[in-house]
Order: C-alpha cells, then sequence, then structure tokens
C-alpha cells in the first residue's frame, strides 16, 4: 500500500513520513489510552471487575474481560494494521458503551459538563 506524503507538504515533513517505523508510532499514539486501560484492567483484574459494577454491568467479569480483549486487541489491529476495521470498529463500539454508561454528560450541567465532554 502505497504512502501519500503529500506534494505540498514541507520537506521535514515529506522526509519524517518516509520512514517505515512512523506510521507504527502514530498509531500507537492514536491508540495509547485504550491500550494503557486494557493493560492497566488485566495487571489489576479485581479493580476492573469492581468498576464494572459500579457502573451497574452484569455480570461483571464478563463485562471486564470484554474490556480488556477490546481495548488490547482492537488496539493491536490498529498498530500492526491487520483488521484494522475491527480494532476500530471495537474500539469506537466500547467508546459508545462507555459513554452510555460511565459518562452521562446529559445529565450534568456547568462546570460538571464542560469536564464529562472533555474526558
Amino acid at each position: 500500500m502505497a504512502t501519500t506524503t503529500g506534494r505540498y507538504s514541507p520537506a521535514w515533513i515529506r522526509v519524517l513520513l518516509a520512514q517505515p517505523w512512523i506510521g507504527a508510532l502514530v498509531r500507537l499514539a492514536l491508540v495509547s489510552a485504550f491500550l494503557i486501560g486494557g493493560i492497566n484492567k488485566a495487571m489489576h483484574f479485581d479493580a476492573a471487575i469492581a468498576e464494572q459494577a459500579h457502573f451497574g454491568l452484569h455480570p461483571p467479569a464478563l463485562w471486564a474481560a470484554l474490556a480488556v480483549v477490546v481495548e488490547i486487541g482492537g488496539s493491536l489491529c490498529i498498530v500492526f494494521r491487520r483488521f484494522t476495521w475491527l480494532g476500530a470498529g471495537s474500539l469506537g463500539m466500547l467508546t459508545l458503551v462507555a459513554m452510555a454508561v460511565a459518562n452521562d454528560f446529559w445529565n450534568q450541567t456547568g462546570a460538571a459538563r464542560f469536564m464529562a465532554l472533555n474526558s
């Protein structure tokens, strides 16, 4: 797959984008929050279960395991460009569920609403 570096980009950008490792680094940066969250949940699985229970998701162990698999698996799909559509879609669905369950910004006002919308 060819990478378009942009004929109107500054020279230093073209040089940077021509490096074979830069794509993986950028993709890693893009999914880093999900990857770190998934690893943290896997390392502290009891806390991940408690988090799911706190938000009313039952059975909490199943939801915690699903979150770990989606956060780590989806991130790796994107970083390594294998089943990227599946990784991006699963992380998108995870974000949608998390927003609906844990980040009810529509019920908040003022500064709390602003902070919830920007988290």
